[in-house]
């Protein structure tokens, strides 16, 4: 059982991270810290491409998409640094935890696919029959 989980994509995965993505583009405005425009828009930016990202493995899975997703969440877990609000409170707590859920999740769906041929691939989105 627990062996299948490590070697099957599946749909909830792909759930998982659009939800990731939501809660990232909303992080500033759920923390209520007082942070710059660009920490505001740099959220509502890498929320909005998680979230397309994983929208994406929903309907026909590549590999380029969880490393994209992987370097989204590296870039938010840094974000806090780059932009100078790693002291504004619990918004950098939300984007290190949440860049952290995004890089383990692409990285559990990277393995998962790892060993299969592009063609396996498209048979497993959703517009050829997952």
């Amino acid at each position: 059982m627990l062996s299948r989980l490590f070697t099957i994509h599946r749909s909830w995965e792909d759930w998982f991270g659009m939800a990731l993505g939501l809660a990232i583009a909303l992080s500033p405005w759920a923390a209520g810290d007082p942070v710059s425009h660009a920490a505001v828009w740099n959220a509502a930016l890498v929320g909005v491409l998680v979230f397309f990202l994983a929208e994406l493995e929903y309907v026909a899975l590549r590999r380029w998409e969880e490393t994209g997703q992987i370097l989204l969440g590296l870039w938010l877990v840094l974000s806090p640094y780059i932009f100078g609000y790693f002291n504004a409170g619990s918004l950098r707590f939300w984007h290190s935890t949440l860049g952290g859920l995004v890089i383990l999740l692409a990285a559990l769906e990277l393995w998962q696919d790892w060993e299969r041929s592009d063609k396996e691939m498209l048979k497993q989105g959703r517009l050829f029959g997952r």
